[in-house]
Parts: structure tokens; sequence; C-alpha cells
């Protein structure tokens, strides 16, 4: 079966929990569809480049897919029906990520370098 990212952008005046809720149902579309979802990446409330529906922050969402495409067809169908949803995209890609994506890489390098003082090259 094909690999897939998606990625979705939730609005932000969601509850995280309501996100974790929102990304379950959309696991379970693709479980329905006899995929799997290999693994899920909350990326938290970030600001948006310009406002979306007058959003001006975003509840960000990464899913590793491995299913068909009808599967993919569907969970695309759902997502764009949803009013809580503002932004998705998906990407087929040749291999799913397994130590995590750049994004949570990213955020794992800063909270290391920071509050090392001169050990770093700070002042």
């Amino acid at each position: 079966m094909p690999f897939y990212e998606h990625v979705y952008l939730a609005r932000q005046d969601l509850a995280p929990a309501q996100v974790e809720g929102l990304t379950e149902a959309l696991t379970a579309i693709i479980t329905g569809q006899k995929g799997k979802v290999a693994s899920t990446e909350y990326w938290g409330l970030r600001n948006l480049a310009y406002r979306i529906r007058k959003n001006r922050k975003a509840h960000y969402v990464l899913l590793n897919i491995e299913a068909p495409a009808t599967a993919i067809a569907e969970l695309e169908r759902q997502v764009a029906l949803n009013e809580d949803i503002i932004r998705w995209q998906t990407v087929k890609v040749d291999a799913l990520e397994t130590e995590g994506s750049a994004m949570v890489r990213k955020v794992d390098k800063d909270r290391g370098g920071r509050g090392r003082g001169r050990d770093e090259g700070g002042w």
C-alpha cells in the first residue's frame, strides 16, 4: 500500500482535547477503509502566516498513513465537510519517517540549545 503524510490545521478556538477527538475520527475513517495510521504528531497551536477564515492561529496535526487511494479520497472528502478544519494537505511519500518529522526535531533542537550560557557561545 502507498504511504501518505496528511497535515491539517484546526481552528484556534478548539481545545486540544477536541483536536485529539478530531484526529481519532480521521483515524477511524482510515482504519475503516482498510488503511493504517502509523503515527500522529500534534505540533501545537502555532501562528499562521496570514489570516484564514478570521483565524490568526491554528492547531497543526500530522498523520503518517499507509492506506489505499480510496481511503485517502474518503478522508479528504470528510475533511472538506468538517467546519473545524481550515486547511489540509495530503502528500504521497516513498516511505514514512520513523524518528519524527522535521517539526519535532526542530522543537527538540530549540529546547536543548537554551539556557546553557557560555557553553553554547552565548554571552
